[in-house]
């Protein structure tokens, strides 16, 4: 099927940040009402025609800061070499620590990113380990019952949702953060972003999802909005979704492509499907209902 094109119409929202004053949230619709859903496993092919099985894990994550460092190195510190497929060990006298930095991170231009081994991430299982196939980080949070967002690089459970910020200057002097959370589309990921040999936000293959973005990816918006700033999210969401079912009945075609994500359309999934997305062997599933997140780099 064709990818949609980046330039869309999408219908925006905004309103106020309930937990934080002068803060406002603008949230693209289109996206977060779409049936996009992680098929890592189920028919992914790749940010790379030569390596389909890497997912989007093949260059590496970049952290944000430090924080985001820290909080991925407390759970490399847990993994066992039965978990995770390029485990660095404990030096040949057995008295080095897996989780120290230069284990499993590298500097690209000045920023520290996870270790790219054998042309992946250094936390991605190939096919044919016993454990699986996948990132090491979010198996380990499945199995321990832990949320993939709480233990992966930021980038990596963000992804394909984008959060961003400007100040809004008023003509009264007087201004306000505005956080927009959207699609991570191709130019997310920079120039490189349109030399990709496959991308899924606006592939119609990974648009069937059992439920809307904003439902599936719901931990990760929270964690993005607070929970108040999701629950405002929810009412507009189901707002615009009874639109988008007003226009399917009265047969308006035309009013669709203004509402509705074009991948969602081409794949037919409007409002998300209920069939389970089938896995292959030996990858990780979240709980029904739930979106897996995929595995970027910034």
């Amino acid at each position: 099927m064709p990818e949609a094109p980046l330039d869309i119409p999408r219908t925006w929202a905004e309103f106020a940040d309930p937990a934080e004053p002068g803060q406002r949230f603008r949230v693209d619709l289109t996206f977060l009402t779409s049936s996009w859903t992680c098929i890592f496993g189920a028919g992914c092919r790749g940010i790379y025609a030569d390596r389909p099985d890497d997912g989007c894990c093949t260059l590496g994550a970049h952290f944000t800061d430090d924080d985001d460092v820290e909080r991925v190195r407390a759970v490399v510190a847990e993994l066992g070499e039965d978990e995770w497929e390029h485990h660095p060990g404990h030096g040949k006298r057995g008295d080095k620590d897996p989780s120290r930095l230069s284990a499993w991170t590298e500097k690209e231009d000045g920023a520290r990113k996870t270790k790219v081994v054998d042309g992946a991430c250094i936390f991605l299982n190939r096919p044919g380990f016993p454990a699986g196939a996948g990132c090491a980080l979010h198996q380990h949070a499945v199995l321990t019952g832990t949320s993939p967002h709480a233990v992966k690089p930021d980038v990596c459970w963000q992804l394909p949702l984008r959060r961003t910020y400007r100040t809004v200057e008023l003509p009264d002097d007087t201004s306000y953060l505005e956080v927009t959370i959207a699609e991570y589309d191709r130019r997310g990921w920079g120039p490189g972003g349109h030399d990709l040999d496959w991308y899924c936000s606006s592939n119609p293959e990974a648009h069937v999802g059992r439920e809307p973005v904003y439902r599936g990816s719901r931990a990760e918006l929270v964690e993005l909005m607070g929970q108040a700033g999701y629950d405002e999210l929810v009412l507009r969401c189901e707002a615009h979704l009874s639109t988008v079912r007003q226009a399917r009945a009265a047969g308006s075609r035309k009013v669709l492509p203004l509402l509705v994500h074009p991948a969602t359309a081409e794949a037919g999934t409007v409002g998300g499907r209920r069939e389970k997305v089938k896995r292959r062997r030996g990858s990780s599933a979240l709980p029904d209902g739930a979106n897996e997140p995929a595995h970027p780099v910034d």
